[in-house]
Parts: structure tokens; C-alpha cells; sequence
């Protein structure tokens, strides 16, 4: 723990128009030492990734790696493999269709003839030094997921790095694999390599990590060794709240757990191919829950099981007593379930379309494209909603994609909401909206229940969560760890359930 720093990061600093994404933070990492760089999303972590790999330019601050003579400027991505620094991202970006040596050498033979045999000699010497169970004439897409990333790995490492930056590596990888890879990093820290590992995993943070490191929202909270942090001060750090902050700021909803009916659906056992342990979930008529936990607990994965957005691998439903199958969502939609998505962009607006037909899109799936709503009706749908939810628009045939992401949010709202759906998933609904539009999609979401509707509301911030749901179902590492209700519905429990001990 005492070894030298191989990097060091000072007063980093990095602008976007309207975004400070990074100011003055700095980071130093230690030959042979693992070291978590942790915070929630929109904390900072990609953004020095990048700044130190090369992707994006830095604005201010200094650099500083072992063996050079004072700051070294980083431009490019081969100005950081220059400096030794090597990154293996989440997704793999090898070439499946070649040869494991291939993939290790690609780019990197000299000359206009390439030695085969001396490529594959060299692959198999270095696979066999890292332990990586993998033959050099192997195709790569053979190989498992943690497979293929150990070969990225060893490419990183023949390439004489002396900065391994592992991001998010074990997110697609189940426990076997998972300890595989942490087998291979414990002996890369022994041969002195310093590895920068950015994971949302708070188990394998504290089974393999040395230091952690903390961003939020682009400053630096600390750097702290491993011993030092207790797990629940490790989240109390990430969501920049007190540990005796015991404030109860709920208020409208409060009572809900009380007055909320039948169940209206129940899942059990129920897991997906986005790799969430079996759950059992219920929600009664006119209640409002949560699912909460750390970004990449397994929150989005949930609801996504429920709705059919992911393939479920186990588990039943019922909806109203009845079981009901739901393997793709317009099986959900026909049973009278709504989800507006956590990523709006990608999977909520469809950009081209105008606000009209965005709100209306949803219904006419419904019916079938057989059955056209006519564009009178279509209309009429379109200004009551608009009217309704003061979505600010020139007009309903205003392409969605010049609204504000708040106008849009509102907009897949609509569209849901003209669907007249008996339960309403609500993933991230005022994510990069303005305080005035948060505020009134939260009452919105309590009125709701107040008419009988049940909703499922995630939210990153706590506070919000505490404002709009009765019953908190708390989720750590993609596993369901912990149900709140009532007096223990606060920030400090549910910090405390999240980090889930003392260690």
C-alpha cells in the first residue's frame, strides 16, 4: 500500500456548454494497487476516463505518470497508450470473428509478412503467464464474456501499460466468471500494474479493492483506503447524504400504504436475461412503490422483467388474481400496464414524429396499424393531453425533438396515460428536467393513485422517492436485499439497507 504513485491526476477540470463535468478533481493511483473509482451516474467517472485515455481534451490541470519528466499531455487515445495506459471497456471491442493471437496482435506486426508462428508462440506465452484459459488459434467469439475480456486484458498488458483502466468489466459476467477475473487482476497488482477499476458493484468494490476513490456531481468527495470506509459511509458519500440526516420529507403520500386496495400484480421468483436474481414483487390498487438502490442495482432491470422489455427467465404474474403472460410488452400493454423508460432518447420519443403522433403511438399499437386512429380523433387526444399536462409546445405538429426533455418527458406521459393503463412503471421520469416540471409530475404521479391507478416510481434522488412512494423495495448488486415501509421509509435506513453492513 505504500508503493509509488504511477499516476497522478491535479486539478483536473472539464466543460461542456452549460456543464462543469469535471472541476479540480484529482486522483492518484499506486503501482500495484486496485483502485474503485466510484459515484453515481452523472458523478464524473466517464468523464475522467476519458479525459485520461484520450477521448476528450482536458481544460485544466496537470497529468503526471511514472518514468516522465513533469505534466504529460494526453490528445488522443495512442497519446495514452503512448504514457501506458491501457482501457477494456464493458462492451468488448476486439474482433470476434479472429483468432485469439490475432486479436492480441492485431495492428501491432511489423513488416509486410507476418511471423504466424512466433504471433501465436508470443499469445500463448502470455496466456499462459496470465493463467487465461484460452488456445492462441482459438476464434475470440468462442470464448465466454470474461474470457474475451482477459484477452483484452493480456493485449493491454503486452502493449507494456502500466494503467489498467477496467470499466464496468464484470457487468455481464455471472459469479464464476466474475472470480476468474478478480484472480487475474490480484495478479497483475502482484507484477505491479496499477488498475483504476470503475464498477457500480459495492460487494466486489470491498472483496477485491485497495482504495476507492469518490466523485459527485464533478467534485472530488475523498480518496479513502478500503479499511477505512465502512460500506454504508461509502453511500452516504456517493448520494451526498448525512448519515444522521433523519429529515422525513414526505408528505402528500404518506398514507397511501393504508388506503391502498387489492393487488393488482404480483410477480414471483421472477428474474430476466439482464441478470436479476429471482424477486417477488407486489402492488395493490392506488399504491405507489419504488424500486431504489444505486445506479446499476438491478432498479431499470427490474421493471423492464415486469414489463416484458427483457426476456424472463423465471417467475409468474398475475394481474387481478389471473396469471398472465408477459413475454414481450405488448402482452403487458393488452393487460393494461404503461412503462416510460429510464433513457427518453433512446427508448421513450421517437424523434421524427410529431408531439401528436408520440402521444397517440402507444393506443395505436394497441389497436393495430388495421385499425388507423383517425387524425381528427388523433388530434383531439393530442390537445387534451397538451392541455392537460401544460406540455409546451407551438403546436401538436411540432416535431418531438424540438421540445425540452422536460416537454418530451411529459409527452410519453400522454402517452402512456391515454392508454388508461391500471399500473404505470415510471422509471427516471424527471431526470434532467427543471425543479418546476419535477414537482408537478410528482403530483401528478399521487393524483394518479388517488384515482385508483397503481405506480412504480424510480427516482436516483432519495428525497423524491420519500415524497411520492409508500413502500420502498431496495436493491443492491441486481438482488432484492430489503422492503421499507413506514416509520423506516428515511434516508438513513434506506442508506443502511443499500450498503447492507457494517464492513
Amino acid at each position: 500500500m505504500g508503493n509509488d504513485p504511477v499516476l497522478q491526476l491535479r486539478g483536473i477540470c472539464k466543460y461542456f456548454p452549460g456543464v462543469k463535468a469535471l472541476q479540480n478533481v484529482d486522483f492518484t493511483l499506486r503501482a500495484g494497487e486496485i483502485h474503485a473509482l466510484m459515484g453515481e451516474n452523472g458523478a464524473g467517472k466517464s468523464t475522467l476516463i476519458k479525459v485520461l485515455t484520450g477521448v476528450y481534451e482536458k481544460d485544466g490541470g496537470e497529468i503526471f505518470i511514472e518514468g516522465r519528466q513533469g505534466a504529460v499531455s494526453i490528445r488522443s487515445p495512442q497519446d495514452a497508450q503512448n504514457a501506458g495506459i491501457s482501457t477494456v471497456y464493458q462492451e468488448i471491442t476486439l474482433c470476434p470473428n479472429l483468432t485469439v493471437a490475432e486479436n492480441m496482435y492485431i495492428g501491432r506486426t511489423k513488416g509486410a509478412v507476418t511471423n504466424w508462428r512466433k504471433m501465436n508462440a508470443d499469445a500463448q506465452a502470455q496466456l499462459t503467464s496470465l493463467g487465461i484459459p484460452a488456445s492462441p488459434g482459438q476464434q475470440l467469439g468462442s470464448c465466454s464474456i470474461a474470457v474475451q475480456q482477459m484477452v483484452a486484458i493480456a493485449r493491454a498488458l503486452d502493449m507494456e501499460c502500466k494503467v489498467l483502466i477496467l470499466d464496468e468489466p464484470t457487468s455481464s459476467l455471472d459469479e464464476q466468471e466474475v472470480a476468474k477475473l478478480f484472480k487475474l487482476m490480484r495478479d497483475l497488482k502482484a507484477k505491479g500494474v496499477g488498475i483504476i477499476f470503475v464498477t457500480h458493484f459495492l460487494d466486489q468494490v470491498y472483496e477485491v479493492c485497495d482504495r476507492i476513490t469518490v466523485l459527485r456531481d464533478g467534485h472530488l468527495v475523498g480518496e479513502y483506503v478500503i479499511e477505512d470506509l465502512p460500506r454504508v459511509q461509502l453511500v452516504s458519500k456517493m448520494l451526498g447524504k448525512e448519515l444522521d440526516d433523519m429529515a422525513s420529507i414526505r408528505g402528500e403520500g404518506s398514507g397511501q400504504a393504508q388506503s391502498a386496495g387489492e393487488p393488482v400484480l404480483e410477480a414471483r421468483g421472477l428474474s430476466s436475461t439482464a441478470g436479476i436474481k429471482p424477486f417477488d414483487f407486489t402492488i395493490r390498487r392506488g399504491e405507489v412503490n419504488g424500486f431504489t438502490g444505486l445506479l446499476g442495482s438491478g432498479r431499470s432491470e427490474c421493471v423492464r422483467a415486469i414489463f416484458g422489455a427483457d426476456r424472463k427467465t423465471s417467475g409468474t404474474v398475475t394481474m387481478d388474481g389471473k396469471p398472465a403472460k408477459i413475454s414481450k410488452p405488448l402482452d403487458a400493454m393488452k393487460l393494461g400496464i404503461g412503462y416510460l423508460p429510464e433513457d427518453r432518447k433512446q427508448d421513450g420519443i421517437v424523434g421524427d414524429l410529431s408531439v401528436r403522433e408520440n402521444i397517440i403511438l402507444a393506443l395505436q399499437v394497441m389497436k393495430g396499424f388495421f385499425r388507423p386512429i383517425s387524425r381528427q380523433q388523433a388530434e383531439a387526444f393530442a390537445e387534451e393531453y397538451i392541455r392537460l399536462l401544460e406540455i409546451k409546445t407551438a403546436s401538436s405538429d411540432t416535431p418531438i425533438k424540438q421540445l425540452s426533455g422536460g416537454n418530451q418527458q411529459k409527452v410519453i406521459l400522454a402517452r402512456w396515460l391515454l392508454t388508461d393503463p391500471k399500473y404505470l412503471i415510471l422509471d427516471e421520469p424527471t431526470r434532467g428536467i427543471d425543479v418546476g416540471t419535477k414537482v408537478e409530475i410528482q403530483k401528478l404521479v399521487l393524483k394518479l393513485a388517488s384515482e385508483g391507478k397503481s405506480v412504480t416510481f424510480i427516482s436516483s434522488e432519495i428525497d423524491e422517492m420519500l415524497r411520492t412512494c409508500s413502500r420502498l423495495i431496495v436493491l443492491r448488486d441486481r438482488k432484492v436485499v430489503g422492503e421499507l415501509t413506514g416509520e423506516d421509509l428515511n434516508q438513513t435506513k434506506i442508506m443502511a439497507t443499500i450498503a447492507g453492513g457494517e464492513k
